[in-house]
């Protein structure tokens, strides 16, 4: 299994701490899943807020692929609507030249609305903004020009240079938690990213269409979804601690998305987030914690084993983007986390082989 960590540079929890601590604390985070032999580093893009802050994730991967030479690097996401698709197209071949293939473009298309305000956006035009950018960024970093005549991206046909050296066609992956977006991430031949934000067995239907979309559009079996996971790794089942740190994710989401409120009904395109923040609603704070912690990996190493076995038995093959560092968790408590995980969890799934898709 390839398994990876996610940086999400937030202060939310933290009481008080500097920006630049965050940042340096993460980055130490990361460069030590390096040295522990994480396949992955991922990095967020989000803007303006203690919710998260990282608003060039090509920028910070470019400092860790120097100072991490022997891991893959990944935007998890770049979100294309505050971004035009021919710089994201220049930066993702630089910084896969630059590293020697190991980049790995994740694209989103954004859910905050405090965020898209900032850049002078609404969120009714995410959805076309996403497949048209797309769409150019993936051609364009397959054969080295980029072109457009769409609504929003309208594109004169121009050679990047550098021009590609490696291959990226593998290593395209996409944010997908509706249907809209997971039939985008299935055109465009990228993998499919989802939260590890609800009970397995909820997501099935979603990942079975995006697999059956897959197979129709590239007349191949989809690649294996990544999951963004969070993770309290403990000596013991310690619940207590786990729920105080998951249960400040939760609630910094809740926050930073206004999932309480009612405006994902008349945005376009975000049908599936009216119905999720109507379920948030009719469940409240502890409805939403408890459906994230069944949901989580957290508690002894053989409990994350024993839930990552059964994850894997009910969606087939899958890889991880994991993150330590989240909901108020000190930074000692998060390294202790990510070293125990690494000696007893991570060479467990490493060794396991590769598996067929789940069955409908």
């Amino acid at each position: 299994m390839d398994v990876g960590i996610q940086m999400i540079f937030a202060t939310y929890g933290w009481q008080d701490m500097p920006d630049h601590q965050a940042w340096d604390e993460e980055i130490k985070l990361a460069r030590l899943a390096a040295d522990l032999g994480f396949d992955c580093l991922w990095a967020v893009e989000h803007h303006f807020a203690d919710y998260s802050f990282c608003p060039d994730n090509f920028q910070a991967l470019t400092h860790l692929a120097a100072l991490c030479p022997n891991i893959d690097i990944g935007t998890a996401a770049v979100i294309l609507p505050w971004n035009n698709p021919l710089r994201v197209a220049e930066k993702a071949i630089v910084l896969d030249m630059i590293s020697g293939g190991r980049l790995r473009l994740g694209m989103g298309r954004g859910l905050a609305r405090r965020e898209f305000a900032a850049f002078n956006q609404t969120m009714d035009q995410s959805r076309e903004r996403f497949d048209e950018a797309s769409a150019m960024i993936v051609q364009a970093v397959k054969t080295g020009w980029i072109e457009g005549d769409g609504k929003y991206y309208p594109q004169p046909r121009v050679e990047l240079r550098p021009r590609p050296k490696y291959d990226l066609s593998d290593r395209i992956y996409a944010v997908a938690s509706s249907d809209d977006s997971l039939a985008s991430a299935a055109r465009l031949g990228a993998r499919m990213v989802m939260f590890a934000d609800r009970p397995w067995h909820l997501r099935l239907p979603a990942i079975h269409k995006y697999r059956a979309l897959f197979q129709e559009a590239h007349h191949r079996v989809a690649p294996p979804e990544l999951i963004a996971d969070f993770c309290v790794c403990t000596a013991t089942d310690d619940e207590e601690v786990a729920r105080r740190h998951l249960g400040s994710f939760v609630e910094s989401n809740i926050h930073h998305y206004e999932l309480m409120g009612e405006h994902f009904s008349q945005v376009k395109g975000y049908n599936a987030y009216a119905e999720k923040s109507a379920i948030v609603r009719g469940a409240g704070v502890d409805g939403m914690i408890d459906g994230f912690m069944k949901a989580a990996v957290w508690g002894s190493p053989d409990r994350i084993l024993r839930a990552l076995e059964d994850r894997r038995a009910t969606m087939g093959q899958l890889e991880l983007a994991t993150s330590f560092r989240f909901g108020g968790i000190p930074y000692e408590v998060a390294e202790r986390s990510m070293r125990l995980f690494a000696k007893e969890v991570l060479p467990v799934l490493k060794s396991w082989e590769a598996i067929p898709a789940a069955a409908e």
